[in-house]
């Protein structure tokens, strides 16, 4: 381990530590200069966040260009893995935060819808840079992430009818009328995941075809590893500040949202890793799984959220502290995914 220490950079080796500090700054850029979160929003496209988008953009396109594509088609070759990951993403985690969010949340309705869209949208950002960071199946993470893209722009605006409409009158709770286009759906997978993506699988293939695959993976990965990082603490800084006032004055709301979230993340990923083991999926296999059940696609969430509901809204605001729940929880993951590594070897 020490011997592992040393090979790390400073950035690697105190990768929490920088990302509280990211989320320290940004609430208080938020609270003691209100104005900052005035332009953030100011500097938006309809409910898409330039900054915000600019800053995953940035910190997807490195992990997407060092994607083997030519690996991917043993993702879909597993077709059980396949079938028990897409369970848990669209049956199991839709299900399980609608349960914590009627439990915890059923006195605060806004918030609890805010709350069950969020376990709607799978993720198809940040799960690339969690499965990364905890040494998962890059290809097979990409396979997931592809599926769950697709899956999201046929079936979210069905599910959010079902479960925000329909479901919550069943437990006598209110219910909302939510029109959620699938062109609206797409329009934010593309943002957040067409982009960078191309941008990735054509940069990978023209350097590999003009400069060799030795020059890409001893030069070129090696200069945009880094991007990551700071592209990373860049968005955290501008999340946190957007909603940096609301967080201080509200922090009774921001725990009563945070303890169903915390509880789905573990949840979600322990019993992914639990379930991964006893079939004797390999690590790398079974970290990809994990980090992609326990993930969630804040962006669509929040768009969604804002859309519908308004950007000063109970559900826009739940929305929002999913993210500032997600990615301290899901660093913190990371480690113990590394720890249950020896267990798998």
């Amino acid at each position: 381990m020490e011997h592992l220490s040393k090979k790390l950079s400073i950035f690697d080796r105190y990768m929490t530590g920088w990302i509280i500090l990211a989320m320290v700054v940004g609430v208080g850029v938020g609270y003691f200069w209100p104005a900052v979160p005035t332009v953030i929003d100011q500097l938006s496209i309809g409910t898409t966040s330039l900054p915000i988008a600019i800053g995953l953009i940035l910190m997807m396109y490195p992990p997407l260009t060092k994607v083997d594509y030519g690996q991917m088609g043993r993702v879909f070759k597993d077709w059980r893995t396949l079938v028990f990951s897409l369970f848990q993403n669209w049956v199991l985690g839709p299900i399980i935060m609608f349960l914590l969010a009627v439990v915890f949340l059923h006195n605060y309705p806004d918030y609890m819808v805010g709350l069950i869209m969020i376990g709607l949208a799978r993720c198809i950002a940040m799960v690339i840079v969690w499965s990364e960071l905890a040494h998962g199946d890059s290809e097979y993470t990409a396979g997931l992430v592809a599926f769950n893209a697709i899956f999201q722009i046929l079936f979210y605006s069905i599910f959010a009818y079902f479960f925000v409409t329909i479901l919550p009158g069943w437990f006598g709770l209110k219910t909302y009328t939510l029109h959620i286009s699938m062109l609206e759906i797409a329009k934010t997978v593309f943002i957040y995941l067409g982009i960078p993506f191309i941008a990735g699988i054509t940069s990978r293939y023209a350097i590999i075809h003009f400069k060799g695959r030795q020059w890409f993976e001893t030069k070129y990965v090696p200069k945009i590893s880094r991007i990551t990082f700071w592209a990373l603490i860049f968005t955290i800084i501008m999340m946190f500040s957007v909603k940096g006032e609301k967080v201080v004055q509200l922090p009774l709301d921001v725990v009563r949202i945070a303890i169903p979230l915390l509880l789905y993340f573990l949840i979600m990923f322990f019993a992914s890793f639990a379930i991964a083991h006893r079939r004797k999926v390999a690590y790398p296999v079974a970290a990809s799984l994990s980090f992609t059940a326990a993930s969630n696609n804040f962006e669509l969430a929040i768009a969604v959220a804002v859309g519908i509901f308004g950007i000063n809204s109970g559900e826009a605001f739940a929305a929002v502290i999913g993210p500032l729940v997600e990615v301290p929880v899901l660093l913190a993951l990371v480690n113990v995914a590394l720890r249950f590594k020896k267990k798998f070897s």
